[in-house]
């Protein structure tokens, strides 16, 4: 998909995404390799949206399968379409059973959850399996099945093999270890929030219209509060949030009221709010 660490940038800043240097180079080698990319870090940094991104500028469908407590084989690779089979079973009483059962485990009643279908077809796919640390770790075996071979076995129907790998993203908030068999054969990615400068792009981007002084001061603000031991830091689209909200208001500067008033913006736990509207100092800022 992409010639060259450049090539990654450009074309993910045509969709929005500003890319760091380390973020480019690790999806440049994870495309050129064919290796799934493992994205850890805190909630609200990208990492979904990055998969979004890649899968835009390579003109591929974006697969997600979001991982939860609970999330099994059913939800994540197939499952059958039973009541369609009960159905079939019913409207042909007359027949015997070898040749009903042919029947209802076929193509037509096969339900493909998001790891089939993404490794199913010639068209290119992106693979997002979103919150990896959420899933139980039951389905790092599955996944480690599917990741390693890009093949699934349907015992009804046989082997279905992937004749065109999907690029495949892995993402996690890591409130849980993954396993070391599932990140060894991934690249791993580490995204945590930005330097003041690349998230003053990502704002002046993101909130068109912005004052680049208003945009500066978001930044030192939100930079101050993730300095502070908070239940919950902004992350950056509780950022541009802010800087859209400020916009709404016709903010043109961030004085004590503007900023109480819209602390739920960015901060989402009443202490959070009361210590960081107790600590804040915009005069030195």
């Amino acid at each position: 998909m992409f010639t060259s660490v450049d090539d990654v940038s450009a074309r993910l800043a045509e969709t929005g995404y500003l890319a760091s240097p380390a973020v480019a180079t690790t999806v440049f080698l994870a495309d050129r390799l064919g290796k799934p990319l493992l994205v850890e870090g805190p909630a609200g940094v990208g990492k979904t949206e990055l998969a979004k991104a890649v899968a835009n500028v390579a003109g591929a469908r974006l697969v997600r399968l979001q991982c939860y407590e609970g999330v099994d084989e059913s939800r994540a690779l197939y499952e059958w379409n039973h009541a369609k089979q009960l159905l079939r079973i019913s409207a042909g009483r007359d027949e015997s059973w070898d040749e009903t059962r042919t029947d209802i485990f076929s193509e037509e009643f096969l339900l493909p959850r998001p790891l089939l279908t993404a490794i199913r077809g010639d068209d290119p796919k992106v693979l997002l399996i979103d919150e990896t640390d959420k899933a139980d770790v039951e389905v790092e075996g599955l996944l480690l099945e599917v990741l390693s071979d890009f093949q699934v076995t349907v015992p009804e129907l046989g082997t279905v093999t992937a004749t065109r790998r999907p690029f495949v993203v892995l993402t996690s908030n890591a409130t849980r270890e993954l396993s070391e068999a599932l990140r060894r054969r991934c690249l791993f990615l580490h995204i945590g929030f930005p330097d003041a400068e690349l998230e003053r792009r990502i704002v002046r981007l993101k909130v068109p219209g912005i004052d680049t002084a208003l945009a500066d001061s978001v930044v030192r603000v939100v930079g101050a509060l993730r300095a502070m031991d908070l239940r919950k830091v902004p992350s950056v689209a509780e950022t541009i949030d802010w800087a859209r909200t400020l916009l709404a208001l016709g903010a043109g500067t961030l004085d004590e009221t503007v900023v109480r008033d819209s602390l739920g913006v960015i901060l989402k736990h009443r202490d959070d709010i009361q210590k960081a509207a107790a600590k804040l100092d915009l005069d030195a800022m």
